[in-house]
């Protein structure tokens, strides 16, 4: 049994770092996005493939675990949770891609408009990210909980994007190219959202046995 601790140990501290580049490819995205940088957002494209291999190294490693040990209770769970964010992290990587590609779109056009608070609504996003993780390094399923109930607060803003793209449509706006990059960037990142409430479910299922998903709202009523 100390062999599995072991090899639990560095499962959690691979899908840290693997956190880390997810964290900091978000943060290129949105940078690009906002200073509407070419040269940033091909870096955060650049990155995908270490990502994307990274994430196929720890899905080995937990099936090896699973092959070698056959971990029961909370062992098994542990890695069950592992091998689900592991695979919600590598989506945000992908959707931190598509913002940088709607970056280089935007970064060959005029500024558009002021109106779109992408800072705003991606503060939110990572602070998701970031706790969910915190949550579970700590293994603290108080603060899983917290980030499931910010998700309302990036879906609350989405849909302003949406109400804002669609009212300048009806005034007739000239570049509906650009909006609707723009509105796709708000969406990548209410997917984000969506991503980060998952590796927190997740948390709450590793550390307490719990399957919240779908029922989210009475688990944070508790």
């Amino acid at each position: 049994m100390h062999h599995l601790q072991k090899e639990i140990t560095h499962l959690k501290e691979a899908i840290l770092r693997l956190c880390a580049d997810i964290e900091k490819m978000l943060a290129l995205a949105t940078k690009a996005v906002v200073e509407r940088d070419d040269t940033i957002a091909k870096e955060v494209i650049a990155m995908d493939s270490a990502v994307d291999n990274t994430e196929v190294e720890i899905e080995e490693d937990c099936l090896k675990i699973l092959a070698l040990y056959q971990p029961v209770a909370i062992d098994l769970r542990v890695i069950i949770a592992v091998l689900k964010i592991n695979n919600d992290l590598e989506r945000i990587g992908d959707l931190a891609v598509n913002m940088a590609e709607h970056a280089s779109f935007l970064a060959q056009h005029k500024p558009y408009s002021d109106k779109f608070d992408f800072i705003s609504m991606s503060t939110v996003v990572a602070d998701m990210l970031r706790r969910s993780v915190d949550a579970l390094v700590k293994l603290d399923v108080e603060l899983a909980a917290d980030v499931c109930k910010q998700d309302d607060i990036v879906d609350e803003q989405n849909k302003q994007m949406y109400l804002l793209v669609e009212s300048m449509i009806r005034e007739g706006s000239e570049d509906v190219s650009c909006l609707i990059h723009l509105l796709s960037i708000s969406r990548h990142l209410e997917r984000i959202a969506d991503h980060a409430t998952n590796v927190a479910e997740d948390v709450i299922y590793m550390i307490k046995g719990d399957i919240v998903r779908h029922h989210t709202e009475d688990f944070t009523q508790q």
